[in-house]
């Protein structure tokens, strides 16, 4: 039986459970993509079944799991392609990405056709992206970087800076939630000039992981060296916090941003094939990962 543990809206957690099965299915409405979380291991043929449905009826193009190395093998037997990892993600062993895409028209169900996985690729210029990157943040100077200052936000300040950034057509998410039972902090971060760029953080406690996302991101080389100092300041907070692990999302192709990252510490862990959404165009993302700390011992 699945149940939803909440009205439909920007993002959904629905539920599936039966005697060989049990799932938690997040599914995020503005990427049309669908994180699956899997309580019990071993490939059992109900599992693909259901998530090919689920995915079918909730209008899902992109469908990743994220599970410990010994049970890469059955999501690639159920047709997921390994796509890479996060370091660090369960305190002490690495989450591996696998990720696939839901292929089906639009009368599937009506003509008794089950949707179908067709093997996720990063294609051919991720490592030419990649490359261009790094020379991007080799040629950057970030010795000295300007000034930054960095607070919690208002909920207030929250609600108007995304309210700016969908007008202006500039918001790279939702904050949409990446995992179940998480804590969300958001930061506003502003600097001389009128600079200003609002952060969140989603952790997990039970792991001392962090997804961080920014609403914008850098269209100068100034903006550049603003964010890369904010970003700075902000994984300082997350380590006195006892964040073990962070990691991004970022388009492919947005080399201010990766250099951001890269000049922060974070290495590209994974390419996830047409993982975010552009406008009306799926896009390739680089997942960028850091770990701050050693993971505490007991």
């Amino acid at each position: 039986m699945a149940t939803r543990v909440a009205e439909p809206k920007a993002s959904d957690e629905i539920l599936f459970h039966n005697e060989g099965v049990s799932l938690c299915l997040m599914v995020n409405r503005q990427l049309k993509s669908m994180r699956i979380i899997d309580f019990r291991s071993g490939p059992h043929p109900a599992k693909r079944l259901f998530v090919m449905s689920l995915a079918r009826r909730e209008g899902v193009q992109r469908v990743f799991t994220l599970v410990e190395r010994d049970e890469c093998s059955t999501w690639s037997r159920l047709g997921f392609t390994r796509e890479g990892s996060i370091p660090g993600f369960y305190k002490r062993s690495d989450a591996f990405i696998l990720g696939t895409e839901v292929t089906g028209s639009e009368d599937a169900e009506e003509s008794g056709l089950r949707p179908v996985f067709t093997e996720s690729s990063g294609g051919p210029d991720a490592e030419r992206l990649y490359q261009n990157t790094r020379k991007r943040w080799k040629e950057r100077d970030v010795a000295s970087l300007p000034p930054v200052r960095v607070q919690l936000a208002r909920p207030a300040d929250v609600a108007k800076a995304q309210a700016a950034a969908a007008r202006q057509g500039r918001a790279l998410t939702t904050f949409a939630p990446f995992g179940r039972d998480v804590e969300r902090l958001f930061f506003t971060c502003t600097a001389r000039g009128g600079f200003s760029l609002l952060c969140s953080v989603e952790t997990q406690p039970c792991f001392d992981n962090a997804y961080f996302e920014l609403l914008t991101g850098p269209r100068t080389e100034k903006e550049t060296r603003l964010v890369i100092s904010a970003v700075q300041k902000l994984m300082d907070e997350l380590f006195e916090r006892g964040i073990v692990a962070c990691f991004a999302l970022a388009p492919t192709d947005d080399m201010e941003l990766g250099s951001v990252f890269l000049a922060n510490g974070f290495r590209k862990t994974a390419v996830l094939a047409r993982h975010l959404v552009r406008g009306k165009t799926r896009v390739d993302a680089f997942l960028w990962s850091r770990k701050l700390a050693l993971p505490a011992d007991g």
